[in-house]
This record gives structure tokens, sequence and C-alpha cells, in this order.
């Protein structure tokens, strides 16, 4: 998939490291840049139809304040070279997602810096909007670390699931143009309905003949979580991005109970490529 269009969500608080990676990224893959700065307020409240004063009052700061960040951006990608457009929006927390959700449908992914990343709401909605809503693949930085537009190392997480295949496809082109490509499976068992009788083999032939240099790691767990085996193996190849399916099992179990994906955005110290 040709990257050509890219949404980078941004955090009205703080964005300027964000929007730095997204102008960088989009200028070595030369893609346009929607750039996305939301404030999210919280849902009125009153009696008999009546709306708080102090609400109307908050809520025309927030608008005035969001448009005042929106023009700061607006300055600062006039400065650059990249193909751009501001988009500003003010919503409430409830119904944040479906306004990411519908500018990720024009978009071929969908860009968390750092700082959009530790804003634990709002990298919430962003994956509720762009991944379960609209399907668009999203690469993130859980933590405070630098997005690899041009990754060396892919560690591709792969389990069989419809999440999985489709986050291959997703992102060929990083596959394509990296050095090296692990396919890691954890504690595969072999199967025809599933893994195949040599699990990892089929991927690994598909990947080839679009050119992708892959290697197959079959990972015993010992014990350990998925999650943590794949953190363990990314920093054991000097992976630059994992790419992996998102959320695998019924959403509300999830949040309920966790699971590889969350473990992944709040544990992984490597940028993530999510599709679902």
């Amino acid at each position: 998939m040709a990257i050509k269009t890219v949404l980078s969500v941004l955090g009205v608080n703080q964005f300027h490291e964000d929007l730095k990676v997204a102008i960088d990224f989009c200028e070595t893959l030369g893609a346009h840049l929607t750039a996305m700065v939301i404030s999210m307020g919280a849902t009125a409240t009153g009696s008999y139809g009546l709306v708080s004063t102090v609400w109307i009052e908050e809520r025309q700061r927030d608008i005035e304040r969001l448009a005042e960040k929106a023009a700061d951006i607006k300055s600062i990608l006039a400065q650059s070279e990249t193909s751009s457009e501001v988009v500003e929006i003010y919503t409430d927390f409830a119904w944040a997602d479906e306004d990411i959700a519908e500018r990720a449908l024009y978009a071929d992914l969908v860009l968390i810096g750092p700082q959009a990343a530790s804003d634990e709401d709002l990298r919430r909605r962003v994956i509720d909007g762009a991944l379960f809503q609209s399907a668009t693949p999203m690469l993130i930085s859980p933590r405070k670390t630098s997005i690899a537009y041009a990754p060396k190392t892919i560690l591709l997480a792969w389990d069989s699931s419809n999440q999985a295949s489709r986050a291959a496809r997703q992102s060929i082109e990083f596959l394509k143009d990296a050095q090296s490509v692990h396919v890691t499976l954890v504690d595969p068992l072999a199967s025809s309905s599933a893994n195949g009788e040599e699990p990892g083999a089929d991927v690994a032939t598909f990947l080839a003949r679009h050119g992708v240099k892959v290697d197959v790691d079959r990972v015993a767990s010992g014990g350990r979580s998925v999650d943590e085996v794949l953190r363990q193996r990314a920093l054991d190849i000097a992976a630059d991005m994992i790419v992996m399916g998102a959320y695998n099992h019924p959403r509300l179990q999830q949040r309920l109970f966790g699971g590889v994906t969350r473990s992944m955005l709040e544990e992984s110290r490597v940028p993530l490529f999510l599709a679902h």
C-alpha cells in the first residue's frame, strides 16, 4: 500500500514534537499531511434543558485556544515544503472517536507521535476511531522514541489471524524497504487450519514474492506472556518497528482484562504499526 496521505492527530495541549515527527515523516515519503488538532471538552450538564454558564464560558475559552494553536501549526507548516492542511476539531470526549474516524477515512495511515500517545484519553479515542470505525492502519510511538519512517529491521507478529494478515498487507511498503523482516510466532502449533504444517512458511513465501527479505522466528514463551516475548524479541533483533494485528478478541473483553495490544501500547519501546 503506497502512503500518499497521512493523518497526524495532535493534542491541543502539546504537539510540537509530534508535528515535527509528522513533517519529517511526510517529507521522506512525499506524502500529504493532514494535521488534525483536537480539543476534547466535557459533555454539557444541567437539568431541564439548562446548561451551566460556567460550561459555556469554558467551552468558548477552549474553542479560542484551539484556534490559536491551529494558527501556530499552520505557521510551522508554512515553513516546510510539505504538502499539508490543518483541521481543527472541538468535540465532546464521547464523540471524539467519530470525528477522528471521519478524517481517517481519507488517509492511508494515521500517525500518532509520542506526545499524543502519552495522552491516554486521546490515544484511546484515536484507536477507537481510526482502527475500529475506519479500518485505517495506525503507526504509533507508545513512548518518547522517534518513529522510524525508513525502518531497517521490522518484527512482524504473526498468529495467522485476519488482523495479522491485514497488518502485513497494509505495511507492505515498509516491509519491502526494510533490510530484514522477522516473522515472529510465539508457541506456534502446526495445523492445516491455522499455521500450516510449517508455521510461518506460508506468510514468508507470500512476503518474499513482494521482495521482502524474510526470516521466520518461532519463539517459545517459556511461560511468559505473548506481549512480553514480543517486546524482548524486538529488543534482541534491534527492531525499528513492530507490525501487528490489533485486538484479536472482542473489544469489551480487551478493555476489561487487557490483552496483548493494550500491553504493547503501554510497554513497548518500539513504534507499532497496527491494523484491525
